[in-house]
Protein backbone atom coordinates (compact mmCIF):
# COMPACT_ATOMS: atom_id res chain seq x y z
CA UNK A 1 0.00 0.00 0.00
CA UNK A 2 2.82 2.39 0.89
CA UNK A 3 4.58 1.61 -2.39
CA UNK A 4 1.39 2.42 -4.34
CA UNK A 5 1.01 5.79 -2.63
CA UNK A 6 4.65 6.58 -3.35
CA UNK A 7 4.22 5.76 -7.05
CA UNK A 8 0.98 7.77 -7.25
CA UNK A 9 2.66 10.72 -5.54
CA UNK A 10 5.63 10.57 -7.91
CA UNK A 11 3.33 10.42 -10.94
CA UNK A 12 1.33 13.38 -9.65
CA UNK A 13 4.53 15.34 -9.09
CA UNK A 14 5.75 14.55 -12.61
CA UNK A 15 2.37 15.53 -14.09
CA UNK A 16 2.43 18.82 -12.19
CA UNK A 17 6.04 19.45 -13.21
CA UNK A 18 5.46 18.99 -16.93
CA UNK A 19 2.76 21.66 -16.82
CA UNK A 20 5.57 24.21 -16.57
CA UNK A 21 6.93 23.28 -20.01
CA UNK A 22 4.60 24.70 -22.63
CA UNK A 23 5.11 25.00 -26.36
CA UNK A 24 4.91 28.41 -28.00
CA UNK A 25 1.39 28.98 -29.32
CA UNK A 26 0.73 29.37 -33.02
CA UNK A 27 -0.76 32.86 -32.84
CA UNK A 28 0.84 34.82 -35.69
CA UNK A 29 -1.32 37.51 -37.24
CA UNK A 30 0.50 38.22 -40.52
CA UNK A 31 -1.90 37.33 -43.31
CA UNK A 32 -0.24 39.28 -46.11
CA UNK A 33 0.60 36.07 -48.01
CA UNK A 34 -2.74 34.34 -47.28
CA UNK A 35 -4.12 32.17 -50.05
CA UNK A 36 -7.04 34.60 -50.39
CA UNK A 37 -4.57 37.29 -51.51
CA UNK A 38 -3.38 35.08 -54.38
CA UNK A 39 -6.50 33.18 -55.44
CA UNK A 40 -10.05 34.44 -55.51
CA UNK A 41 -12.00 32.50 -52.88
CA UNK A 42 -15.77 32.80 -52.46
CA UNK A 43 -16.67 33.68 -48.86
CA UNK A 44 -18.50 30.36 -48.41
CA UNK A 45 -15.38 28.38 -49.41
CA UNK A 46 -13.06 30.56 -47.34
CA UNK A 47 -15.29 29.99 -44.31
CA UNK A 48 -15.16 26.22 -44.85
CA UNK A 49 -11.38 26.31 -45.12
CA UNK A 50 -11.10 28.43 -41.97
CA UNK A 51 -13.40 26.10 -40.01
CA UNK A 52 -11.82 22.84 -41.12
CA UNK A 53 -8.24 23.64 -42.09
CA UNK A 54 -6.76 26.83 -40.66
CA UNK A 55 -6.19 25.58 -37.09
CA UNK A 56 -3.49 23.24 -38.38
CA UNK A 57 -2.62 24.83 -41.71
CA UNK A 58 -2.10 28.52 -40.93
CA UNK A 59 -0.12 30.81 -38.66
CA UNK A 60 -3.03 31.18 -36.26
CA UNK A 61 -4.58 28.37 -34.24
CA UNK A 62 -7.75 28.74 -32.22
CA UNK A 63 -6.86 26.54 -29.26
CA UNK A 64 -9.40 24.50 -27.28
CA UNK A 65 -9.32 24.46 -23.48
CA UNK A 66 -7.51 21.12 -23.31
CA UNK A 67 -4.52 22.63 -25.13
CA UNK A 68 -3.46 24.01 -21.75
CA UNK A 69 -2.78 20.53 -20.37
CA UNK A 70 0.49 18.71 -20.92
CA UNK A 71 1.24 16.39 -22.67
CA UNK A 72 -1.79 17.20 -24.88
CA UNK A 73 -0.36 20.63 -25.76
CA UNK A 74 2.86 19.01 -26.96
CA UNK A 75 0.90 16.61 -29.16
CA UNK A 76 -1.21 19.47 -30.58
CA UNK A 77 1.88 21.59 -31.20
CA UNK A 78 3.54 18.75 -33.08
CA UNK A 79 0.38 18.23 -35.11
CA UNK A 80 0.10 21.95 -35.99
CA UNK A 81 3.78 22.21 -36.93
CA UNK A 82 3.47 19.16 -39.17
CA UNK A 83 0.32 20.58 -40.77
CA UNK A 84 2.01 23.91 -41.44
CA UNK A 85 4.98 22.15 -43.05
CA UNK A 86 2.60 20.42 -45.47
CA UNK A 87 0.48 23.48 -46.28
CA UNK A 88 0.25 26.89 -44.68
CA UNK A 89 -2.62 29.01 -45.98
CA UNK A 90 -1.06 32.15 -44.50
CA UNK A 91 2.22 31.48 -46.35
CA UNK A 92 0.66 30.28 -49.62
CA UNK A 93 1.47 33.52 -51.44
CA UNK A 94 5.17 32.94 -50.76
CA UNK A 95 5.15 29.57 -52.54
CA UNK A 96 6.40 29.39 -56.11
CA UNK A 97 3.62 29.11 -58.72
CA UNK A 98 4.58 25.47 -59.32
CA UNK A 99 4.36 24.69 -55.60
CA UNK A 100 1.02 26.51 -55.34
CA UNK A 101 -0.48 24.28 -58.05
CA UNK A 102 1.05 21.20 -56.41
CA UNK A 103 -0.50 22.13 -53.05
CA UNK A 104 -3.91 22.61 -54.68
CA UNK A 105 -3.63 19.16 -56.28
CA UNK A 106 -2.71 17.63 -52.91
CA UNK A 107 -5.63 19.42 -51.24
CA UNK A 108 -8.03 18.08 -53.84
CA UNK A 109 -6.73 14.52 -53.46
CA UNK A 110 -6.90 14.57 -49.68
CA UNK A 111 -10.39 16.08 -49.61
CA UNK A 112 -11.71 13.73 -52.31
CA UNK A 113 -10.32 10.71 -50.46
CA UNK A 114 -11.80 11.88 -47.16
CA UNK A 115 -8.39 12.23 -45.54
CA UNK A 116 -8.96 15.88 -44.71
CA UNK A 117 -10.17 17.25 -42.46
CA UNK A 118 -8.80 14.61 -40.10
CA UNK A 119 -11.35 12.55 -38.19
CA UNK A 120 -9.41 13.24 -34.97
CA UNK A 121 -10.07 16.94 -35.58
CA UNK A 122 -13.73 16.63 -36.56
CA UNK A 123 -14.39 14.48 -33.50
CA UNK A 124 -14.12 17.62 -31.36
CA UNK A 125 -14.69 20.31 -34.00
CA UNK A 126 -18.09 19.33 -35.37
CA UNK A 127 -18.29 22.51 -37.47
CA UNK A 128 -15.38 21.14 -39.53
CA UNK A 129 -17.42 18.21 -40.82
CA UNK A 130 -18.28 18.90 -44.43
CA UNK A 131 -21.40 17.67 -46.15
CA UNK A 132 -20.84 15.96 -49.51
CA UNK A 133 -22.10 19.15 -51.19
CA UNK A 134 -19.59 21.30 -49.26
CA UNK A 135 -16.82 18.86 -50.10
CA UNK A 136 -17.73 19.03 -53.79
CA UNK A 137 -17.91 22.84 -53.64
CA UNK A 138 -14.36 23.03 -52.27
CA UNK A 139 -13.15 20.56 -54.92
CA UNK A 140 -14.87 22.58 -57.65
CA UNK A 141 -13.21 25.75 -56.33
CA UNK A 142 -9.81 24.00 -56.37
CA UNK A 143 -10.41 22.89 -59.96
CA UNK A 144 -11.30 26.43 -61.02
CA UNK A 145 -8.26 27.85 -59.16
CA UNK A 146 -5.94 25.38 -60.90
CA UNK A 147 -7.45 26.23 -64.29
CA UNK A 148 -6.37 29.85 -63.83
Amino acid sequence: MKKGKLIAGALLLIFAGIQLFRPVKNQGNDQTADISKVISIPDSIHTLLQQACYDCHSNYTNYPWYAEIQPVAWWLDNHVQEGKRELNFHEYGKYTPKRQVHKLKEMKEQIAEGEMPLSSYTLIHREAIWTPAQQQAVIAWIDSAMAK
